[in-house]
C-alpha cells in the first residue's frame, strides 16, 4: 500500500486538497436559518448555569479597500457615521446588558472591518459604555485590531489607558508588489515602530497576522517576509491562507486567477513558513497560529484547554461568547445566533426591537458531540477516546466513540492508510504531514457536508 511518505506534493493536493470550512464554530455558518434567532438566545442566556462572558464588537469601518478581503466591511471617509454607528451600539448594549445581568465579562475584542478607523474620543465612547453596562473582571484580556496604515503610533497610549492590553496588527505580506496588487501599502517602519511602543507601554500580547496564497506572492518572497517577522519578535502569529471567493468577494475579481500562487506554491510556502517559525522558537498552534512557548495559546495547547471560536484560537473556552454590531456571531449555551450583515438591516432592527438577529442554529445532541470532536481536532490535533468519552458521557448515553463515530472513522480510512492521521482504537491523532490538512480530517466529522455546499468553502490547503 502506498504511504503518505511515497506521495509526492502534487499527488497529496490532488488527493486531499478540497474545499472545506475552517471550522470557527460547529455547525458553520451556512447552517444558519432565520427561524432561530432572539427567542433562542434569550432562552439560551437565562439557562443555568451562567457562565462568564467573552464580548466581541464589530466595527465595520475601513478607509481603502483591501482587494483581498472577505471581511464585512464599509469604506467610508464619513468619521461621523461611526457616531451613529454607536448610537445602534448602545441600543443594542441596552438590550443585552440585561438579558446577561451577573455575568462577569472576562474577554473582550474588537474586530472589522479596522476598529482603530475609531478616533480616541469615540474609541474612550465605546469602552466606557461598554464597563459602564457590563461587568468587567479586573484582569479581563481586552484586545484590539490594529491597521498600521494611518494609524499614529502616539495612540498606543489612549489604547493602553482605555484598557486595551493585547493588539493584532496587520501585516499580510511586506513585498511591495503583493501589496500594490492587493491595494494594501503599508511601511514595514511603522510596524516595527508600533511593536516598539507596545512592549514600552507593557502590553501584555502582541500579535501579527500573514496570509500565504495572495496574487503575484511567490515562494521565496513570502519566505523573505517571514524571516522580517521574525526579526520582530511578535508573541503570537496568525497564518492565515487567503480564500479567493470572487463569486461572495467581487473586489477579488481585480486581479486574474494566473496571478496567485497554484496549490503547490501555497503548501510550499507553507511548509516552509512553519519550519522557519518553529527554529525560531516559536509552537504551531492547532492550524494557522504560532506562539511563543510561554504564551498562554501554547501552554493551553500544551494542558488539551486549547479552544477555537468565531476569533480564533482562544484559552477561553468556558465563557459564552456574545456579539455586538452588524454581522457579529454570538454562541451561548447550545444556541450559535447572527446579527444582520447589512448595516441597513442591523440599524432598521436595533431601531424597531433593540436588537439585530436574523437567525442561527439550535445545537441537538449530535451537534454537540461531534463540534467537541472537530474542536479537539484542531486544537490540539488529537482525540483521546478514553477522555472524550468520560467528558462526553452524558451525550454519548452509553455509545462508544468507535460506534459513534464509525462513519467519521471510514471516511478517514484513506488518510490514515496515506499516514496523515493515525488511530490505535485509543487515540485519534492528526500526525506531522496531515497537520496542514486539518481542515479535511475534521471534515470526516461534519454531517452537513455535501458536493453543493463544500463549493462555498476555499480550499484546505
Amino acid at each position: 500500500m502506498q504511504s503518505s511518505s511515497d506521495l509526492t506534493e502534487a499527488a497529496l493536493i490532488a488527493k486531499y486538497d478540497s474545499p472545506g470550512p475552517r471550522y470557527t464554530s460547529y455547525p458553520t455558518a451556512l447552517n444558519f436559518t432565520a427561524e432561530h434567532g432572539e427567542p433562542l438566545l434569550v432562552s439560551e442566556a437565562q439557562r443555568g448555569p451562567l457562565r462568564p462572558l467573552s464580548l466581541y464588537v464589530h466595527l465595520p469601518f475601513c478607509r481603502k479597500l483591501c482587494y483581498y478581503c472577505g471581511c464585512n466591511k464599509l469604506i467610508s471617509h464619513d468619521p461621523t457615521r461611526v457616531d451613529r454607528y454607536l448610537d445602534l451600539i448602545e441600543r443594542e448594549v441596552t438590550t443585552r446588558a440585561l438579558q446577561f445581568a451577573g455575568r462577569q465579562v472576562v474577554q473582550l475584542h474588537w474586530g472589522g472591518g479596522t476598529p482603530t478607523y475609531l478616533d480616541d474620543r469615540q474609541v474612550a465612547r465605546l469602552m466606557a459604555l461598554l464597563r459602564e453596562r457590563f461587568d468587567f473582571a479586573a484582569d479581563a484580556e481586552c484586545s484590539i485590531e490594529i491597521d498600521p496604515r494611518g494609524f499614529a503610533v502616539e495612540r498606543l497610549e489612549a489604547l493602553r489607558a482605555q484598557g486595551f492590553n493585547r493588539i493584532s496588527i496587520g501585516v499580510q505580506d511586506f513585498d511591495p508588489l503583493v501589496q500594490r496588487t492587493i491595494n494594501r501599502i503599508q511601511d514595514e517602519a511603522l510596524v516595527e515602530a508600533l511593536l516598539d511602543r507596545a512592549r514600552a507601554l507593557a502590553f501584555d500580547s502582541i500579535n501579527l497576522d500573514l496570509i500565504y496564497g495572495l496574487p503575484m506572492q511567490r515562494r521565496e518572497g513570502f519566505a523573505n517576509t517571514v524571516a522580517r517577522v521574525i526579526a520582530l519578535a511578535p508573541d503570537r502569529l496568525s497564518v492565515f491562507g487567503y480564500a479567493h471567493l470572487p463569486s461572495r468577494f467581487p473586489a477579488q475579481r481585480l486581479f486574474s486567477t494566473e496571478s496567485l500562487p497554484g496549490a503547490a506554491a501555497r503548501l510550499e510556502m507553507l511548509t516552509d513558513t512553519g519550519i522557519a517559525l518553529e527554529r525560531a522558537g516559536y509552537r504551531h498552534i492547532g492550524m494557522d497560529h504560532f506562539a511563543r512557548p510561554g504564551d498562554e495559546l501554547a501552554i493551553a495547547q500544551r494542558k488539551g484547554r486549547l479552544h477555537r471560536n468565531f476569533q480564533g484560537y482562544t484559552t477561553f473556552g468556558d465563557c459564552d461568547l456574545l456579539g455586538l454590531g452588524s454581522s457579529s456571531i454570538s454562541t451561548v449555551g447550545h444556541a450559535i445566533v447572527q446579527n444582520h450583515k447589512s448595516l441597513k438591516a442591523y440599524r432598521s432592527m436595533i431601531e424597531r426591537d433593540g436588537h439585530a438577529l436574523w437567525g442561527g442554529v439550535a445545537l441537538d445532541r449530535d451537534d454537540l458531540l461531534r463540534g467537541a470532536a472537530i474542536r479537539a481536532l484542531i486544537c490540539n490535533l488529537s482525540v483521546n477516546v478514553g477522555e472524550f468519552e468520560t467528558s462526553q458521557q452524558a451525550l454519548l448515553q452509553g455509545a462508544r466513540f468507535v460506534d459513534y463515530f464509525a462513519d467519521a472513522l471510514d471516511q478517514l480510512s484513506p488518510l490514515i492508510a496515506d499516514g496523515l492521521v493515525s488511530w490505535d482504537g485509543a487515540r485519534l491523532a492528526v500526525d506531522e504531514r496531515g497537520r496542514r490538512l486539518v481542515r479535511r480530517v475534521c471534515m470526516a466529522f461534519d454531517r452537513y457536508l455535501s458536493p453543493e455546499r463544500t463549493l462555498r468553502y476555499s480550499k484546505v490547503i
